[in-house]
């Protein structure tokens, strides 16, 4: 081969490399050959003009010891130029390198609406500080729970899945949301809950919050409202009389309305009405006395026992024409009736102050233990 020819070859060479060389920017992620390592630094073939270093405090977080624990001659790794040109050629990092894979694996997880483990580390105003594969990451106080979070700091050193929901690699901004998680797992235990649960069944469920006007209890995933009059058969003033938090009960499912996701339940449903003992006490044509404790347009009322009334209708409260209750008795008056009707299904126990007057077989009389003169 000439000497002409090699030359010409020789400058081919040179000018290929150069425009390889001319194609490395700084601020960019290459690939690298791993070519020396020592203690405190590695060589890295980039393809540049020599090779460049990678010192120690850039090659690994947190800084090793010994380069020699990290890489080894051979190894390809991807490196981010820091600067080309200068005294020592450039330099390069590859802990910058790793954590712009990492922002880049970060928008893709979040293109693909993947969760993630967060590891919490702080707490700080306005939320959380987390760890999230080296890069540090914020979720709100708001994106914590479904619920308000007055005290942050139990979840220090907690590990929990979370969804990206804002990215910035220019700023190092990553905002993380948990509630974001459990509201698609609140979902989907709603539709579980509601393809299978129907009206009249009975269920396990447990008392998750007391509110003025009822219990949330959780019957598997979901919340259902038990209202404070279905909480007992007696009357309740608020429903941490009868409940508290945490209480596992069995609950009756009133009714299921799955488009607007509401769930009406029942606690006294799934225990026999004390109505209906007392009742059995009493049969029809009997005599018994009672007080009357409660005056109405169409008739009184009269305590058979204590929570325990009957129906004096205006037309049985005299022997004459009545306008008003009042016309025959008052209240606080003891009296003497014949029970007429017990209706179990309404709920109603109708007397007559006539008919036990009229009537002169006393065999069916006998008085009301509460009421009644030892």
């Amino acid at each position: 081969m000439s000497d002409d020819i090699k030359n010409v070859e020789d400058m081919g060479s040179l000018l290929e490399a150069a425009g390889d060389m001319n194609n490395l920017k700084e601020h960019e992620i290459v690939e690298g050959l791993v070519v020396q390592v020592n203690r405190n630094e590695v060589l890295v073939d980039i393809g540049y003009k020599q090779e460049l270093p990678i010192p120690l405090k850039e090659l690994a977080y947190p800084e090793p010891e010994s380069a020699e624990d990290v890489v080894k001659v051979g190894d390809k790794i991807d490196v981010f130029i820091v600067s080309l040109g200068g005294e020592n050629g450039g330099s390069l990092s590859k802990i910058k390198a790793d954590r712009m894979s990492v922002w880049r694996d970060m928008e893709a997880i979040k293109e693909r609406g993947e969760t993630i483990e967060a590891k919490i580390t702080q707490v700080v105003k306005g939320g959380l500080v987390a760890s999230v594969k080296g890069l540090r990451g914020f979720i709100p106080a708001s994106q914590m729970e479904l619920h308000y979070v007055k005290d942050l700091s139990v979840y220090v050193d907690q590990t929990v899945e979370v969804l990206p929901i804002e990215i910035n690699r220019n700023t190092q901004r990553l905002v993380l949301s948990r509630r974001q998680v459990l509201e698609k797992e609140r979902e989907s235990k709603q539709r579980e809950v509601f393809d299978t649960i129907e009206a009249g069944q009975i269920l396990k469920g447990t008392v998750k919050r007391l509110v003025d006007y009822g219990a949330f209890i959780d019957i598997g995933g979901v919340d259902g409202l038990a209202h404070i009059s279905d909480l007992s058969w007696e009357r309740v003033s608020q429903p941490s009389d009868v409940l508290k938090v945490g209480d596992v009960i069995d609950v009756y499912v009133k009714n299921v309305d799955p488009e607007a996701h509401r769930i009406s339940l029942s606690v006294k449903n799934t225990q026999r009405d004390p109505w209906l003992d007392k009742a059995e006490k009493y049969v029809e044509g009997d005599y018994i006395e009672g007080k009357i404790v409660k005056l109405a347009k169409f008739g009184a009322f009269m305590e058979i026992e204590p929570g325990f009334d009957g129906l004096i209708p205006m037309g049985e409260l005299s022997d004459r024409r009545i306008e008003s209750a009042d016309e025959a008795v008052q209240e606080g008056d003891v009296v003497r009736v014949k029970i007429m009707r017990v209706d179990q299904k309404r709920k109603r126990i109708s007397l007559s102050i006539n008919r036990a007057k009229r009537d002169s077989d006393n065999s069916g009389y006998r008085r009301n233990r509460y009421n009644s003169e030892e």
